[in-house]
């Protein structure tokens, strides 16, 4: 600023001046405020210093300390005092830091995220049930269905009436009677999925037991992907005549999505194909088929290489480690 006025006194244009000193004109012309002869009144309506500690002791007093300003305000003038306006109660507590929750609350341990892999079929199954929309408003069939995690084939669907875990338990014996005992079954926490008897179904079998997080869904993906599948299929009634015509229906779905559903998740195989081991087969003759037609017409091909979309499937995870996504990136 000194620059500027130095240099306007050597007769240089002010434009010019701004310009090399980098200063605004205007602010450089603003008239200064003049200087002030008191210090500022303090408002009539202020409250003293012990007053504000008056209020601060009463909100964190043990009758009140548990309750919200808004409360300990009522409370207060049900008992013919007044201390000060219910913005000035914010205003203690925030001069003294005390803005947040007050009260005494519950402290739950972090659920565990489960972190699930499966290298090859029948290593993690995962289920859930879903509901089928019966003849009349109100009622509803429960799917049960489980599927195979790496093979995304699946292993066990059932439909009842109604949901226990008997009913589970039943499905598990016949789908582990067919498909093998797997190391781990996964679920979400509904009252059929932790029930004791599929509990002790499972410790007998030494199988172990795996939950979502309640009220976390990304937990149990695979599951939840299938019955979108499912229900947003353009096949899918909006209601169902009876428990035979859900049965029926489902048993055609899992038929279609076990041995002709080209799944995107296992490079556009069926889960037939990957489950019983088939998909390297038809990867190897999806290859050929490729390079039959790259040596046809080199032209019409950027790289000699398949498509990533047609790769066998690789690991399939329950929410991977990030450690482990960063070491599969490098």
């Amino acid at each position: 600023m000194a620059t500027y006025r130095l240099m306007l006194e050597l007769k240089i244009p002010s434009r010019r001046a701004a310009s090399l000193t980098g200063v605004s004109r205007t602010t450089a012309n603003r008239k200064p405020a003049p200087p002030r002869d008191h210090a500022p009144v303090a408002p009539k309506n202020k409250l003293s210093a012990a007053e504000r500690a008056r209020i601060l002791s009463a909100l964190n007093s043990p009758e009140f300390v548990d309750l919200a300003p808004m409360q300990v305000y009522t409370k207060l003038l049900d008992q013919g005092i007044y201390l000060g306006s219910l913005s000035t109660f914010y205003r203690v507590l925030e001069e003294n830091k005390q803005v947040k929750e007050r009260r005494a609350l519950a402290k739950h341990p972090p659920r565990t995220v489960p972190e699930l892999v499966a290298t090859a079929p029948g290593q993690v199954f995962t289920w859930d049930i879903t509901k089928l929309a019966g003849p009349v408003k109100g009622k509803y069939f429960d799917c049960y269905m489980m599927v195979d995690i790496h093979s995304r084939f699946i292993v066990g669907a059932h439909v009842h009436a109604a949901e226990s875990g008997v009913l589970a338990v039943e499905m598990m014996k016949g789908i582990f009677g067919i498909h093998g005992i797997p190391q781990v079954v996964h679920a979400d926490r509904g009252t059929s999925m932790t029930s004791k008897t599929v509990a002790a179904l499972l410790s007998d079998l030494e199988v172990t037991r795996s939950h979502s997080r309640p009220r976390v869904s990304n937990d149990n993906p695979y599951s939840e992907s299938l019955f979108k599948t499912l229900k947003y299929g353009p096949e899918f009634p909006e209601r169902f005549a009876s428990v035979h015509d859900a049965r029926a229906f489902i048993s055609g779905f899992v038929d279609w999505y076990n041995h002709h559903h080209q799944h995107s998740g296992i490079g556009f195989h069926t889960p037939a194909n990957v489950h019983y081991g088939h998909a390297a087969g038809v990867a190897k003759d999806r290859s050929a088929t490729l390079a039959q037609a790259r040596s046809k017409h080199p032209e019409r091909f950027t790289t000699s290489t398949d498509p990533k979309i047609l790769a066998l499937p690789g690991p399939a995870w329950i929410n991977q480690p990030k450690e482990t996504t960063e070491q599969l990136a490098a």
